[in-house]
């Protein structure tokens, strides 16, 4: 029988932009939802409160999934590979991940076959006011 090991924190190694890719996976049918990032402030808001956020490279800003479209990302479960570089953020996915609708942001093949499930319109759910 093995000991069982004493658990430590992990130091997450972010990139020198400090930032880490996350990827995130359905907590029941394991699919790949989307790839995001993370910044050491949207782990920490994350593990605070159990709802998945990201940084946005685009927009330069911490961002909670769903706080639009309200497609929250519960946080399941959260694992980091072997060199400490990318995290899995194990979800329980509110309707869809992508912003274009479908249930994953993985939904075409590289020819361009769409093979996913579309949920939503965008058009309906970002609509400008």
């Amino acid at each position: 029988m093995m000991k069982s090991e004493i658990k430590k924190p992990i130091a997450i190694n972010f990139d020198d932009k400090g930032l880490i890719p996350v990827i995130a996976q359905d907590s029941e049918t394991k699919d790949i939802l989307m790839l995001a990032y993370a910044d050491q402030e949207a782990v920490n808001l994350t593990l605070s409160t159990g709802y998945a956020h990201y940084y946005s490279r685009s927009r330069k800003k911490i961002w909670k999934k769903g706080e639009e479209s309200g497609h929250l990302q519960k946080i399941q479960d959260i694992l980091i590979d072997c060199d400490e570089d990318a995290l899995v953020y194990v979800v329980n996915q509110i309707q869809a991940a992508c912003h274009t609708g479908y249930r994953s942001c993985f939904y075409r093949r590289l020819d361009g076959e769409v093979i996913g499930e579309r949920i939503f319109n965008p058009d309906d759910v970002y609509s400008k006011n």
